[in-house]
């Protein structure tokens, strides 16, 4: 049996030392904008940019071992968009580090990959040209 659910959005969960200091991160350098805050001091906030809604929750220490996390490119989250490129550029004029800067895929699609101040890797994919 097949139902229309009605899905809207999605979310991840990013891990972070400082949800105060990620949030303003997300909002400074990716144009995110902060949803809501909560607790004093804050352990749990959620960011957003059209429909991609990135939660951040407090941590004392990494959840993901940072060596493998780079090693395998163990993502955080996967935002889609129409076209990659324009986004791709305007992280760089805005000096975000990027951990592979935008390409094309085997499959067609154009991605590329941030990382938060925690080592959260952020993957950004849109059609392809």
């Amino acid at each position: 049996m097949s139902w229309r659910l009605g899905i809207r959005h999605t979310s991840s969960y990013d891990y972070v030392r400082d949800v105060v200091a990620s949030s303003e991160f997300y909002s400074r350098k990716l144009g995110f904008s902060v949803a809501f805050t909560y607790g004093e001091p804050p352990f749990y906030a959620q960011v957003f940019r059209d429909g991609a809604r990135l939660n951040l929750r407090h941590v004392d220490a990494p959840v993901v071992d940072p060596v493998r996390r780079d090693a395998e490119q163990l993502l955080a989250a996967s935002i889609t968009l129409e076209d990659a490129k324009p986004l791709f550029v305007e992280y760089q004029r805005l000096g975000v580090e990027f951990v592979q800067p935008l390409r094309t895929e085997p499959w067609g699609a154009r991605t590329f990959i941030v990382r938060d101040p925690d080592g959260n890797l952020l993957l950004f994919a849109g059609r392809g040209e």
